[in-house]
């Protein structure tokens, strides 16, 4: 006889448990279960359609996955390459779920991606579940449609850079906090969950991880229960577990003989600490940042300096004074990044206003208040930073805010909500509803050719909406809840279309960006297929070609310059692009282009947004290609060498085969240094050297030294052959 249910032995036993599963708490009504899990099925449905289209995404960081998924010395580094010649410029947790994917199912874009996805689905539920706890279901819910509906999330839960993941440890590093918020005894055991997602996030994307921790501490301190030393107790607790979490990684790589380890991608001394305080850390701040692309306006000893008016995506125009973007309060509203993120940012910071006042009242340990200062003190001091730091900035970064910003929506409109009856309140309600549909229209104007009817739809439904609220105290319930959806609709209409436009294409490179094709792109350039792309192509003398590009001469092989953009100077081995008209250019040390007028796009590059190949996107890797690299690949321990992590990572996602990138990701890392690469070379560890790509080389190992000096003495030792289009030199066959 089955206990559970003695009439009828076949139902099983966890029958109960699954009934009770499914209704949720005795307390909820019957719908929040079912709604809630919707939310994460349609989630996942929404993130999962046409998953494929983006290939590889980056293929820096797949690379990377593909690496640890033959090597686990690789995988615990988070090497570019399973010979372990180099790692990413970030520390890997974010590469362990993919490479672990990998690792079970193969190489491909699903078993790269699915993970991103997965962790996009994860952060919407604890989302909904941080709110739920003390506003109820409906604003959990409110909240999670809010982030699976902005934009930059749609494309970063869809992509493999390491903002997925720390979106979801920063989450639910929020969450375990507001739990310790709610306890006297147990707080600690929350604290200290707290601090350990914080120190994974760390494992994520470095100091990134801390921009909120000061937010975090400051409110527990002062509205958590118990008395004052208790607190300052459990929170050194929640400290030391951090310092734990993060520090085990950190300790081993420092301690680990840096002549059996990789080089640490992105320092220009091999130390992960510097990376962290440096590159990763105070640069992005300062704009000092050694080894960056392009570098600072005080980035003495970076890859290279640009020319005063040559752009990078998403960065303001070289020479002194240059940056990435204007910085200042206004620049998450801006044509690059208001379309990413700010869809409701203004209704977001007014109700945490309202929020703050609905509950200013309340005693020291409020729940409600303290997760308004939570909340929206995570959302303002990200906000703040990444409005003004001086360093590398990509719009993406901004996929960080989307939790905070959602969950300040979820509340503040239902503490609102209940307080309908004060006009005050409603008076809010409607603002916030209003304001929201009168920024919708600004930024649909921002692609006035891209669903023209969309921003007056926005326009007049949110007024209509806002005048509804504005009586909300007085109307019938239905009749405001009617006003209540139609305003969410419309405050939801704009991001929605976004993300569907995300969702309809394949985004890949480093930079990448959400919404229509005709929106601004990074530097400010409009996106598209053939409108827009930045392209570079090689001009003599190292000036910039005719046409838009700057003034005087023509594309190599004839015909005007049209949208290509001059060479760097002093780059390695800089070649020519065939054919003239549009081409799809490479940076210095790119070697020949394949094909003439306008190339395709090329694997790795983003053909929605101007990207820079070699650099921020791979190489186009043809069938021959791939079986000159193949052939006697096991003789070898890379079977071949390419400066700029991207153009090295297409080569060796087509072979599955270790490849190394001198340079690291620009180019500019001292890894190798010319001797070190002779020698391999000598001892026949390398097979050939790929000429098709690259960083802008030389900086970080002085010049002759770096990645210049290896191109240089390659091309005059060796002999070259093309294939593909693109150069090669057989290492092991001397001119």
């Amino acid at each position: 006889m089955n206990p559970a249910n003695p009439a009828n032995p076949a139902t099983p036993a966890n029958s109960a448990l699954l009934r009770r599963w499914w209704r949720g708490r005795p307390e909820d009504a019957p719908w929040v279960r079912p709604a809630f899990l919707g939310l994460l099925l349609a989630t996942a449905a929404l993130y999962l359609w046409n998953l494929s289209a983006s290939g590889y995404a980056n293929s820096f960081y797949s690379a990377a996955a593909q690496a640890g998924s033959q090597s686990w010395k690789a995988f615990f580094f988070g090497s570019l390459d399973a010979a372990n010649a180099i790692t990413v410029d970030k520390p890997p947790a974010a590469l362990w779920p993919m490479a672990l994917s990998v690792r079970l199912f193969g190489l491909g874009s699903w078993q790269i991606l699915l993970p991103e996805v997965l962790m996009g689905v994860a952060t919407v539920g604890v989302l909904y579940a941080a709110v739920r706890r003390r506003f109820g279901a409906g604003a959990g819910l409110i909240a999670g449609v809010v982030l699976a509906l902005t934009p930059i999330a749609a494309l970063m839960f869809r992509f493999n850079n390491p903002d997925a993941l720390l979106a979801l440890l920063m989450t639910g590093a929020v969450y375990c906090v507001l739990r310790a918020l709610e306890l006297d005894r147990g707080a600690a055991r929350w604290l200290v969950w707290a601090g350990v997602a914080l120190g994974f996030a760390f494992l994520a994307k470095t100091l990134q991880a801390f921009l909120i921790l000061p937010v975090l501490a400051l409110v527990y301190v002062v509205c958590a229960p118990g008395g004052f030393g208790r607190r300052l107790g459990r929170l050194g607790l929640g400290g030391l577990a951090l310092i734990v979490s993060a520090g085990w990684w950190v300790a081993l790589v420092e301690l680990w003989p840096a002549s059996s380890r990789p080089y640490i991608g992105g320092s220009q001394n091999n130390s992960f600490l510097e990376l962290t305080f440096g590159y990763n850390g105070l640069g992005r701040l300062n704009g000092d940042e050694v080894g960056s692309v392009g570098g600072g306006a005080r980035g003495g000893g970076t890859a290279m300096d640009l020319p005063a008016g040559v752009e990078l995506p998403g960065r303001g125009a070289g020479g002194p004074g240059g940056g990435w973007g204007e910085t200042g309060i206004g620049r998450m509203f801006g044509e690059q990044v208001g379309g990413q993120i700010s869809w409701l940012l203004p209704a977001a910071l007014l109700l945490l206003v309202a929020g703050l006042v609905v509950t200013w009242r309340a005693s020291r340990t409020d729940t409600a208040r303290a997760a308004f200062l939570v909340w929206g003190g995570s959302l303002l001091m990200t906000t703040a930073v990444f409005s003004f730091m001086a360093g590398i900035f990509h719009e993406y970064y901004t996929v960080a805010m989307a939790p905070y910003l959602a969950a300040l929506i979820g509340m503040g409109a239902a503490v609102l909500w209940e307080e309908r009856g004060r006009f005050a309140a409603s008076a809010a309600l409607a603002a916030s509803v209003a304001v929201t549909a009168g920024w919708g229209w600004v930024l649909l104007g921002r692609t006035p050719d891209w669903l023209p009817w969309l921003r007056w739809a926005v326009l007049v439904a949110g007024c209509a909406a806002a005048l509804a609220l504005l009586l909300a105290g007085r109307l019938d319930r239905r009749i405001g809840l009617a006003a209540a959806g139609l305003g969410l609709a419309a405050g939801l209409a704009g991001p929605f279309a976004y993300t569907l436009a995300t969702l309809a294409d394949g985004h890949q490179g480093s930079i990448v960006t959400a919404g229509p094709a005709g929106m601004a792109g990074p530097g400010g350039m409009r996106g598209g297929p053939g409108n827009g792309r930045m392209f570079f192509a090689e001009g003599p003398g190292g000036q910039m070609p005719g046409g838009q590009g700057g003034q005087g001469g023509q594309m190599p092989g004839g015909g005007p310059g049209g949208q290509g953009m001059g060479r760097f100077p002093g780059g390695p081995g800089a070649g020519q692009a065939p054919g003239g008209g549009q081409a799809a250019g490479r940076l210095p040390g790119a070697g020949q282009l394949p094909g003439g007028g306008q190339a395709p796009a090329l694997p790795g590059e983003d053909t929605r947004r101007g990207t820079v190949g070699g650099l921020l996107n791979g190489a186009a890797v043809g069938t021959a290609a791939r079986s000159r690299l193949l052939a006697d690949a096991d003789a070898y321990t890379w079977v071949a060498a390419a400066v700029g992590a991207q153009n090295a990572a297409s080569y060796q996602l087509a072979t599955e085969k270790p490849v190394m990138a001198i340079g690291g990701f620009n180019g500019s890392d001292p890894s190798p240094t010319l001797a070190q690469f002779k020698r391999y070379v000598a001892e026949g560890r390398i097979h050939y050297f790929v000429a098709s790509g690259g960083g802008f080389g030389g900086g970080g190992a002085g010049g002759a030294g770096g990645s210049a000096g290896i191109t240089s003495w390659v091309e005059s030792t060796f002999e070259k052959v093309t294939v593909d289009g693109a150069t090669f030199y057989d290492l092991t066959s001397r001119k």
